[in-house]
């Protein structure tokens, strides 16, 4: 079974896109709308007019400045692969059109699914979370033999129901993990409610411990913040500016979002993300 014993985090490299094994997915199966963020309109099912052939893109290396933005920040989280190599065997959608409908319905429940194995992966490396270990695992577990699934099976997955019941457990386990944050001026902001915080000017504030959980943080100023042990569990941080913030300690962040957002060689990340090349230029 897939390895997932606490080891720094390493383990959670088996949840990033492995775009080699994969029939480009993303780039056929996924709809997207003309916006700042993509510079076309595209159905769900239909190739995007860069992808060649072999399944490789065409404009990869130029994608922020060829108005793909959006390309950029998303992730699939192993799901891709997954699909394309064991799901369906190594036969694509490109070869076999017949099955090109339900590999397409099949990988977003996928990504789905990895994506809540990333998160309780990233829980299970947690030292704090140690008493939550027994249910973490079995949860780990559950969701892991989901994805071993046919594709009819996946179909009839209440994913919703199964994310429900995933997100409690992290909740408990990001309640635990912000416990430990002690005092501190301006902890007005740690019982922030408001999920709505788009354009919110939070400039040298002291956010750390705070729960982001969900919030719409898009275009937010969060310079120089401490937003130590902070949990962004789905939280949306597109034209964020993390630029000489303290990110360390925090849970639940993804290297998708931190590439959706600003920063500079001062933003202090956990160790298990890295610096997105676009802020060191």
């Amino acid at each position: 079974m897939t390895e997932i014993l606490a080891n720094n985090g390493n383990n959670l490299q088996q949840y990033k896109a492995d775009c080699g094994s994969c029939f480009a997915l993303c780039c056929v199966a996924l709809p997207y709308a003309q916006s700042v963020d993509f510079a076309k309109d595209k159905d769900g099912g239909t190739p995007c007019i860069h992808l060649k052939s072999d399944y490789r893109c065409k404009i990869h290396q130029n994608l922020r400045t060829s108005g793909f933005k959006g390309c950029t920040v998303y992730e699939c989280y192993g799901a891709g692969q997954k699909v394309s190599q064991q799901t369906f065997h190594g036969v694509s959608w490109g070869d076999s059109p017949n099955i090109a409908d339900e590999m397409f319905r099949v990988f977003p429940i996928m990504q789905q699914l990895h994506e809540m194995l990333y998160y309780i992966q990233e829980a299970l490396n947690i030292q704090e979370a140690r008493p939550l270990h027994d249910d973490l695992l079995r949860i780990y577990k559950e969701t892991e033999m989901l994805t071993n699934g046919s594709p009819s099976s996946l179909f009839e997955l209440d994913v919703t129901t199964h994310r429900i019941i995933v997100g409690n457990l992290l909740s408990e386990v990001s309640k635990i993990v912000r416990a430990k944050v002690k005092g501190g001026k301006n902890r007005k902001y740690k019982t922030m409610t408001t999920n709505d915080l788009i354009g919110a000017n939070l400039k040298s504030a002291n956010l750390k411990g705070v729960n982001f959980k969900g919030a719409y943080l898009i275009a937010a100023n969060l310079r120089d913040a401490d937003l130590r042990v902070c949990d962004f569990l789905g939280a949306d941080l597109r034209d964020t500016d993390l630029s000489g913030a303290d990110l360390t300690g925090s849970i639940f962040l993804t290297q998708a979002q931190v590439n959706a957002a600003k920063g500079d060689k001062m933003t202090k990340l956990p160790k298990t993300i890295s610096a997105p090349l676009h802020w060191l230029v």
